[in-house]
């Protein structure tokens, strides 16, 4: 029997409709590596099933992009036991629903299904990781291929402002890094794709011993614990590739590029590299990120969108990636406006926090982020998709809970320190984005 460890306790953080930390939450972990939280809330007949694949599109390599989002697809196909489309079937058979996600560092996949379903949703988890080959040929995977190619061309290629994006990551790091490649992959690599090579990825990565399997709501423990040995003990342990760091020189020089696309207004961007996802200078970032742009009292929209009018919008934001972090600012001119002044003009933004937020702005941006933490925290899904964020990210599943209290704690120091640190001139890349009918 699977050993079951309950976690400690940990300091409330959070209004007492919202402090969660006092819900039961137990690990476990089966002899295969398959991680095992297991967060008990029987306020509604309800489970939340959250498994998360340590594998994203960082651990793809150039020439074979976008493998972790066609698997993406491709586990809704079906399996061995599953016909295609059979996920989804049972699932609204009885009420459930399910989806999943890629992103640079994890791909997830996800289900909430009444609570003495709870059986029928580990099946079909444990059947795609470890039957999905036997289902798996051509047909599928020209199939998903095509709607995969499809897709890049709706929110990528013919979407406005939608390729400046990679092209950002495209300048921040060298050709040969993970996050230099886009999450969806780049078309030719999609079209490239063969059977064998998408066979190789998946045996590589879809293992239990490099997935965290989170189940949050009405269930006891042991009983829990149980049904995931039953579905899943028997996958084979396989030992993991190396993840081998990856350190990064400092820019040598900023960057500054002007491109063209099929747009109405000019758009700057101003991206920066910070320190990952998980450091507390992160924190800084994120709610940085929010002082800035974070509604309309924020500084940018209150000066450059609502009082000078030199922006039709604008905004900022830190991705939450595993091996560095990504802090852009953007804003889009509005007609008559310079592309040239709108740049000044974000630059003296990203300069002045270096110095000390003013309390108000500091007490907004820390509110509306606090208040994103807790709405995220009030559902079973999203509950269980940040507990299986920290369990994969920091071995620490409880670190869910303890997101609200870091937010709270920074001090406008902080923030000014985390600006003065990373978001300087001299560290970043400026892209300039033009409408193609006012290209010189």
């Amino acid at each position: 029997m699977v050993e079951l460890a309950r976690a400690a306790p940990l300091r409330n953080t959070a209004p007492a409709l919202l402090d969660f930390s006092h819900f039961p939450l137990h690990r476990a972990t089966l002899p295969n590596g398959l991680r095992v939280v297991v967060h008990v809330d029987r306020r509604l007949p309800l489970v939340a099933v959250n498994l998360w694949y340590h594998v994203g599109s960082k651990n793809e390599r150039p020439g074979r992009t976008g493998f972790a989002h066609l698997f993406e697809h491709m586990l809704f196909q079906g399996s061995a036991h599953v016909d295609t489309n059979g996920h989804f079937r049972h699932l609204q058979g009885v009420g459930g629903v399910a989806n999943g996600s890629t992103w640079y560092d994890r791909t997830n996949y996800y289900e909430t299904v009444p609570a003495n379903c709870l059986d029928l949703a580990l099946w079909l988890e444990s059947d795609r990781m470890g039957f999905l080959l036997e289902a798996l040929d051509q047909r599928k995977l020209d199939n998903q291929r095509d709607v995969v190619l499809n897709e890049r061309r709706q929110t990528v290629d013919n979407r406005p402002y939608g390729r400046p994006y990679e092209r950002l990551f495209e300048l921040l790091v060298p050709p040969d890094h993970p996050y230099n490649w886009p999450v969806i992959g780049r078309a030719e690599d999609v079209a490239a794709a063969t059977l064998d090579d998408v066979r190789e990825f998946f045996r590589t990565w879809y293992r239990p011993a490099n997935a965290v399997l989170t189940l949050a709501g009405d269930l006891e423990p042991e009983a829990a614990v149980a049904a995931v040995e039953k579905w899943f003990g028997d996958l084979p342990k396989a030992p993991l590739p190396a993840r081998p760091a990856r350190p990064l020189p400092p820019l040598a020089e900023p960057i500054r590029e002007t491109v063209t696309d099929e747009v109405r207004l000019p758009r700057i961007y101003a991206a920066f590299r910070t320190p990952r996802f998980g450091a507390a200078e992160w924190d800084a970032g994120a709610l940085l990120a929010a002082l800035l742009a974070d509604g309309r009292t924020s500084r940018l929209y209150r000066d450059l969108v609502w009082e000078r009018q030199l922006a039709q919008e604008a905004g900022a934001f830190l991705y939450p990636t595993e091996e560095l972090g990504v802090f852009v600012a953007f804003a889009t001119a509005r007609p008559g406006v310079e592309p040239a002044r709108l740049a000044a003009e974000l630059r003296k933004h990203l300069d002045a926090a270096a110095s000390s937020a003013d309390e108000l702005d500091l007490q907004r941006a820390r509110n509306r982020t606090l208040r994103g933490v807790w709405e995220a925290l009030e559902t079973l899904d999203e509950r269980a998709d940040r507990l299986s964020m920290h369990a994969t990210f920091f071995d620490r599943p409880e670190g869910a809970w303890e997101e609200a209290g870091r937010y709270a704690a920074l001090s406008a120091g902080e923030l000014a320190e985390f600006a003065g640190s990373y978001l300087g001139a001299e560290r970043g890349v400026e892209l300039t984005v033009l409408p193609r009918s006012e290209a010189p």
